[in-house]
């Protein structure tokens, strides 16, 4: 007979926890080299997540810094390839420079959300680069024939870890002309002697390649202008590249799990509203197609995992609320209806299958799941967000796009199973304060009316989709048509439509809508967001 184990204290989270995990957080940070804690050093997106918020809501500039001096410090730094691109799994040192050489399909997807978060932020393009390498090489490395995402590549080859990517300075040498070697060789820290070795063993010439500095000043010191050395850089990486490619790769672990597509899937749909690049929906979308055609059972429960045209192992509570997730951002960058419906019946199984309804919260497996003995609930957040704060997020998302606020209970009801919990250590469950940030409000819904091939409805679109507004939600509403099924699923939509012919904006809280705009600025300010809304 299974017990029930249960983790956490019922009541609500105090206001002054949002100070105590700032102050929790800024006490391990790095002010040296970005990042939290010393060696080894983790990404901890989550974190940034966090803080960007606190920054929004509150101008804490301090929060803000974090963010960016850890995300600029980790794409300098080994931890991240700077040849094939994509991250390590960490760094075994305080600076970022010498990576555990695994890579894991949930750490391209966290970070490069990460990294579009920033971007829509700071309107900086630098993270904007960041997130379209990760992109690049999950596309390029780490997707199946069918579009799912694989697992993960390992450390080693040829029983060597690192050796797919370790340089001797030889080896750069012959890949490349003269000049660029020279380039390559002093951006990238490269010595003879090798500054790369094993557990205390002696250099052996291989090479990590790390900049120490950002490539502003490398080029000042050059006397030219970082973009022209930017691109040299980039003609010898694509070189660097294509002598890699040469080599044994690590071995690849192909299994499609649930779980880490969904995070990957609401990575793409992000960027892709970020970037307004359709391609990334694309990709999104494929890889969200394949697990809802082939990773569920007859009765629409997830499998864990897909392998080999087998699809086994029940899923879990992160199966389903990392899948909603990614449904949900892709609903918001293709808005075809089905995304929305399909996250919907998943939310619902949840609930089906793991809510508890004597302490509230969700637990890990399914009543019944098949070995074992206790089932454990989980709000900690380790190397991927807990279940439970995904799906408190989820369900306040979907309260929001749908009207229907038995969702926004659901969450509610989540947040306080955990609060005593989360109270006593809140720097532990940054993804569950993500949660309460979007719950603590204002969050509003958008409306958006028009024709989507027209010019004024993807300029509207795109402006909404490149701004950084956590606590909001987008609806799109085809105009010309009467009763689109998007009113089907969110009622409040049914009496608008569009004025004066042409795209129209209404910015609504808690459904009162503000008068309707015409006027991409006035939406935009409407949610706070000043500026030039062009891309």
């Amino acid at each position: 007979k299974q017990s029930d184990a249960h983790s956490g204290s019922r009541g609500e989270v105090s206001p002054d926890v949002y100070d105590r995990i700032v102050a929790s957080i800024s006490g391990q940070y790095d002010p040296v080299h970005g990042g939290f804690g010393d060696a080894p050093k983790f990404p901890t997106p989550h974190n940034y997540y966090f803080l960007l918020r606190r920054w929004l809501r509150t101008g804490d500039e301090r929060a803000l810094k974090m963010v960016e001096e850890s995300l600029r410090a980790m794409r300098r730094g080994g931890v991240f390839d700077h040849v094939g691109f994509g991250f390590h799994r960490y760094a075994t040192d305080a600076a970022w420079r010498v990576p555990h050489f695994e890579k894991m399909l949930y750490d391209q997807a966290l970070l490069a959300t990460a990294y579009v978060e920033a971007y829509q932020a700071t309107g900086d393009q630098r993270y904007e680069e960041v997130a379209r390498e990760v992109f690049t090489y999950v596309l390029r490395d780490m997707t199946s024939p069918e579009g799912a995402f694989y697992a993960a590549e390992d450390a080693d080859s040829e029983g060597v870890e690192g050796k797919f990517y370790l340089w001797t300075e030889g080896e750069i040498r012959e890949a490349l002309a003269d000049d660029e070697a020279r380039l390559i060789i002093d951006v990238f820290n490269v010595e003879a002697e090798g500054n790369f070795a094993q557990a205390a063993g002696e250099p052996n010439g291989a090479n990590v390649l790390y900049m120490d500095r950002p490539l502003s000043e490398v080029a000042a010191e050059r006397g030219v202008a970082e973009d022209e050395l930017r691109g040299r850089l980039e003609a010898a990486r694509k070189k660097l590249f294509r002598a890699r490619e040469g080599r044994v790769r690590p071995g690849r672990d192909d299994k499609i799990l649930t779980d880490w597509n969904g995070l990957m899937v609401a990575a793409l749909a992000k960027g892709a509203r970020a970037f307004d690049e359709p391609a990334y929906a694309d990709a999104a979308a494929r890889a969200a197609d394949f697990i809802l055609a082939n990773v569920r059972d007859g009765d629409g429960r997830l499998y864990h995992r897909h392998r080999d045209g087998e699809a086994a192992v029940a899923g879990f509570l992160d199966d389903y609320a990392f899948l909603t997730w990614g449904l949900l951002e892709l609903y918001e960058a293709t808005f075809d209806v089905r995304y929305l419906k399909a996250a919907l019946e998943l939310a619902r199984t949840t609930v089906d299958l793991f809510w508890d309804e004597r302490n509230g919260g969700f637990f890990y497996a399914a009543a019944g799941a098949e070995g074992l003995i206790v089932r454990r609930k989980e709000v900690y957040d380790g190397a991927v967000p807990s279940g439970n704060a995904v799906a408190a997020l989820n369900f306040l998302r979907l309260a929001r796009l749908t009207g229907d606020t038995s969702w926004e209970e659901k969450a509610a009801a989540t947040t306080r199973a955990f609060s005593g919990t989360v109270a006593k250590a809140p720097a532990s469950f940054t993804f569950m304060m993500t949660a309460l940030e979007f719950a603590l409000g204002p969050s509003r819904e958008v409306v958006v009316v028009g024709d989507p091939a027209a010019d004024d409805t993807r300029e509207m679109l795109r402006a909404l989709g490149g701004a950084y507004v956590p606590g909001a939600v987008v609806v799109f509403r085809p105009a010309g048509d009467d009763e689109p099924e998007i009113v089907e699923l969110a009622e409040y939509t049914r009496g608008l439509s569009q004025v004066s012919g042409r795209a129209t904006a209404y910015v609504c809280e808690r459904f009162s809508c503000r008068a309707p705009t015409n006027d991409v600025r006035e939406m935009l300010a409407s949610l706070g967001v000043e500026g030039d809304p062009s891309p």
